[in-house]
């Protein structure tokens, strides 16, 4: 394996890590996941500048309300004040219920998913100022417990049920941020393909004095007519300059 695909492996460990500890790391725990790469002293302060623009606390855990925009934390006094009303388990019911929920009991299953929601939204807030709306990060938690609480009877101990719903939930929010991520890049190379067929237009038009056909824009630009009939469709037919009652 060569090192840069170590560096991006040790990377990624290191922050599931930290999910996991509350988005915080020791400094130890960071020089011995990258010790076998022997990074010098300014490359290690980069990979501490990464983390830290991740969120990721070292010797102590970031604020994770400071990330929250305005929106989100009015949202989020809401939501909780409604959790707030559900009833809590003790340690001990929780440890009941949960050996309930392993064995298959449905009404157990739906009281421990109740009982998790708290912790779906400090999971939640963790993964704030990532380009998704914290709503969604929390509607997306809530589905996975709701799916992990199915799925408990795999267990052999009560003991495990807390980290492998905890693994989910943080799962399924990394899940929607990469879709989200996917989604915008997508969306950019819409924007850019219709951008460049609208410039070229544009051009021509005001050159002719007229709207200009697709044909004219082809030879001008250089453009072939799949790339300017798919920025017409992705443009939903808005591409001012054009003239779409003629393709020639």
């Amino acid at each position: 394996m060569n090192k840069e695909v170590l560096f991006a492996k040790t990377l990624e460990q290191v922050k599931k890590t930290a999910k996991e500890q509350g988005n915080c790391l020791s400094k130890e725990q960071v020089e011995e996941a990258f010790a076998p790469l022997g990074l010098g002293g300014e490359q290690m302060e980069m990979v501490y500048g990464y983390l830290h623009q991740h969120k990721i606390g070292i010797g102590e855990p970031v604020d994770p309300d400071a990330y929250l925009a305005e929106e989100e934390k009015d949202y989020l006094e809401t939501y909780l004040d409604e959790l707030r009303a559900l009833p809590e388990l003790s340690q001990g019911e929780r440890e009941a219920v949960t050996l309930s929920a392993m064995a298959g009991d449905g009404d157990a299953q739906n009281r421990l998913a109740q009982a998790y929601l708290p912790e779906v939204v400090e999971i939640a807030k963790l993964y704030a100022g990532q380009g998704v709306y914290l709503e969604d990060l929390i509607g997306e938690g809530n589905v996975a417990l709701t799916m992990g609480v199915t799925m408990l009877g795999a267990l052999e101990h009560v003991s495990e049920a807390q980290g492998m719903l905890g693994r989910m939930i943080m799962d399924a929010m990394e899940e929607y941020i990469a879709r989200n991520v996917e989604e915008e890049k997508k969306d950019k190379k819409i924007a850019g393909k219709v951008n460049q067929v609208a410039d070229a237009a544009r051009e021509l038009a005001q050159e002719l004095h007229r709207k200009v056909t697709v044909g004219e824009v082809m030879e001008e630009s250089g453009l072939s007519r799949k790339v300017i009939e798919d920025a017409i469709r992705m443009s939903g037919g808005k591409i001012e300059d054009l003239e779409y009652g003629s393709t020639s």
